[in-house]
This record gives structure tokens, C-alpha cells and sequence, in this order.
């Protein structure tokens, strides 16, 4: 099943379910109203899908700033209540390093150098919790 999400006079965000896993892949800017939406839509996904997985490849993105930073750690952390694992996928150096110069850290957001090592991370069963021995 593929999505794509447009709102008028904004840029669409490509959403496609591959089994268990939905892939959104970012490109260029992302403006209030597109991540507000695209949020909501991951969350609604997740919900009726039973979706366990979700990778947002950001290969296409050349600059990131706070706001996206932001959006991003929202997307894991709703994605998290929901059930599911998030990782990030194909970040470029620069991203990396503009990331850490903002301080902003992603809890919950595992990272991958490509959407194939994402797949890869989610097919591994979540650790639980640390079991006790007797």
C-alpha cells in the first residue's frame, strides 16, 4: 500500500508499507503543517496497520534544524507508545554533524546508513526487559 501525503501548496511526503514497516521518505523542507499532519498519519497507520516498524529515510535532506530535529524525535516517541520501532535512515555527514553542534538529541531514534540496515535493525526482535536468574 503507498501513500502520499500533499497538502495544498506544500510538498508531499512519500509513504509506503512494506509488510509490517512503513518507510517515509523526506525530501527537501518540511513545513508546521506537512509535519503536524505526517505525524498524525504515521500515528493513524501505525494504529490500523499494525505496523511494528516505521523508517524515515532522510537521504534527501541536505540541511536540518531544530524544528525538524523536533519532529523527528516526536515521531519516534509517538511511534514508541504505539508499539512500534523507529530508525533513521541514509542521514549525510553534514546532518550528522549539524545535529550534534544543535545539541539535539533523538531518544528512542536508532540510525542506520541506509532503508536496507533499517530493515535489517527491525527484523532483530527488540530486546526486553533484563531478565532475573534464579
Amino acid at each position: 500500500m503507498n501513500h502520499d501525503l500533499s497538502l495544498a501548496g506544500q510538498a508531499h511526503v512519500p509513504v509506503l508499507r512494506l509488510g509490517d514497516v512503513l518507510l517515509i521518505t523526506l525530501q527537501g523542507d518540511l513545513h508546521d503543517g506537512t509535519a503536524h499532519r505526517l505525524q498524525q498519519d504515521i500515528a493513524e497507520q501505525i494504529v490500523r496497520d499494525r505496523v511494528t516498524g516505521v523508517i524515515i529515510d532522510i537521504s534527501g535532506v541536505e540541511i536540518v534544524d531544530s524544528f525538524l530535529g523536533r519532529v523527528l524525535a516526536e515521531i519516534a516517541a509517538s511511534a514508541r507508545l504505539l508499539a512500534a520501532r523507529t530508525v533513521m535512515a541514509g542521514m549525510r555527514p553534514a546532518v550528522a554533524i549539524t545535529l550534534v553542534e544543535l545539541g539535539l538529541s533523538l531518544p528512542g531514534l536508532r540510525t542506520a546508513l541506509n532503508t536496507g540496515a533499517a530493515l535489517e535493525l527491525l527484523a532483530v526482535p527488540a530486546a526486553g526487559p533484563p531478565r532475573e536468574h534464579p
